[in-house]
C-alpha cells in the first residue's frame, strides 16, 4: 500500500463557513461536509469571485489567472444568457395593444418561470441518483474540498499571495483525490477507514490487506455511471419542469402575484397561489387539458414525466445492480505474460 503525504485534513466536519486562512496554511486540502449549508456557501462564493476577481485578473493578464477561475465564470454567459432568453418574451409587450399585450404578457410570464425551472429541476434531478448511489455504495460523488492555492507575486510588494478553490473529490476521474479520503492517523484512525467501510458496502468483505486499492477501481466504475445517469435525466426533467411552468393553471398565479414583501396579505396570497397553481399544472400536465384533445395533448405530459422517471430509474439500477461486480480491469488485462518487462 503506497502512503499519501499528509498534507491535507481528513475531518470532515468542516463546512465553507467554518474555514480559517491559518489553518488551511498547515493543511491546504480540507474536505467540506457536503450539505445544503456548505453548497449554497461555495455557490455564493464562486459568483461572487467570477463577477469581481477573476474577470480582472484575466483582463489584465494576471500570471495567476488559471483554468479554474475559467471555468468557474462560465456561469456568468450562463446567468446573462437566461436572463436574455426571459427579457425576449417580455420586453416587446408595451408596443402591443390591449389585447394582443395581454396575452404576450401571459406567454412572457410563464416563459420567464419556464427558465427558472428548467434550472430548478435540473439541478434538483441530479440528487435521484446521487443519493441513492450515495445511501447503498458510500461513494458521495458531490463531495466537495476545498485547498487553498499560493500565487505568484506580481510585483516586489506582494507577499503571502493565497486563493481559495473549491472542487470535488472525483471531479477528476483520471485523478481523484484519493489522499483526502485517508483516515487520520495521528488521531487514532485507522489509515484505510473510509476505504474499508465503502469494500463491506459493495461486497468485497472485509479485512482486506489492501482494501484501498480494491476499492479504488470500483469507485471509478461507479462514479462514471453515477455521472452519466445524472447528466441524462437531469434535461429530461428540465424539460419537465418547463412543461409545468407552461400549464394553463399558472394563469391563476399571475394575476395575484406580487414582489412586495411588506405587503403581507397580498404576498402570502402569492406563496398560497404558487403552490395551488403548481399542483392543478403538475395534475393537468399529467393528465392533459380537459379542454383539448388529441393524442400528444392528453398523453404527451405523461410520457415526458415516464421518460424523466425511467431515465432516473434506470441509471440508477445501472450503478446499483454492477456495484458488487469486479472491476473489469484488472492487471491481466494490462500485462502481457510472455513478454519481458525492464524498468528504467
Amino acid at each position: 500500500m503506497i502512503l499519501p503525504v499528509n498534507n491535507y485534513s481528513s475531518n470532515n466536519n468542516f463546512t465553507a463557513r467554518k474555514l480559517d486562512k491559518e489553518e488551511l496554511k498547515k493543511h491546504p486540502v480540507v474536505l467540506l461536509e457536503n450539505n445544503f449549508s456548505t453548497r449554497m456557501m461555495i455557490g455564493w462564493d464562486k459568483f461572487t469571485n467570477a463577477l469581481t476577481m477573476y474577470p480582472a485578473r484575466g483582463l489584465k493578464g494576471s500570471k495567476n489567472s488559471n483554468f479554474y477561475e475559467f471555468l468557474t465564470m462560465s456561469m456568468i454567459p450562463n446567468l446573462v444568457g437566461s436572463i436574455m432568453l426571459i427579457s425576449v418574451f417580455n420586453s416587446a409587450n408595451k408596443f402591443f395593444m390591449p389585447p394582443e399585450k395581454m396575452n404576450a404578457s401571459k406567454f412572457g410570464s410563464k416563459m420567464a418561470l419556464g427558465v427558472i425551472f428548467y434550472a430548478i429541476a435540473k439541478h434538483i434531478s441530479k440528487n435521484f441518483i446521487t443519493q441513492p448511489v450515495k445511501w447503498f455504495t458510500g461513494v458521495d460523488t458531490e463531495e466537495p474540498y476545498a485547498e487553498l492555492k499560493f500565487k505568484l507575486p506580481e510585483n516586489k510588494n506582494d507577499t503571502d499571495i493565497t486563493s481559495l478553490e473549491y472542487h470535488k473529490v472525483l471531479e477528476s476521474l483520471e485523478f481523484p483525490r484519493w489522499e483526502v479520503k485517508y483516515g487520520d492517523t495521528q488521531k487514532g484512525e485507522p489509515r484505510n477507514i473510509w476505504y474499508d467501510k465503502i469494500a463491506k458496502k459493495i461486497g468485497l468483505g472485509t479485512n482486506l490487506n489492501d482494501s484501498d486499492q480494491d476499492v479504488k477501481p470500483r469507485v471509478k466504475e461507479i462514479a462514471v455511471k453515477t455521472n452519466l445517469a445524472k447528466t441524462f435525466s437531469s434535461y429530461l426533467w428540465a424539460a419537465v419542469g418547463v412543461g409545468l411552468a407552461l400549464q394553463k393553471p399558472r394563469d391563476e398565479f399571475f394575476r395575484v402575484a406580487t414582489w412586495k414583501v411588506w405587503k403581507k396579505d397580498q404576498f402570502f396570497k402569492t406563496v398560497k397561489t404558487f403552490f395551488k397553481s403548481l399542483g392543478r399544472s403538475a395534475s393537468e400536465m399529467f393528465n392533459g387539458p380537459k379542454d383539448v384533445k388529441g393524442f400528444y395533448a392528453k398523453h404527451g405530459g405523461k410520457t415526458l414525466i415516464g421518460l424523466a422517471a425511467l431515465s432516473s430509474l434506470v441509471g440508477l439500477a445501472n450503478v446499483l445492480i454492477s456495484r458488487n461486480k469486479p472491476s473489469k480491469l484488472d492487471s491481466a488485462d494490462v500485462i502481457e505474460k510472455n513478454r519481458k518487462y525492464v524498468v528504467n
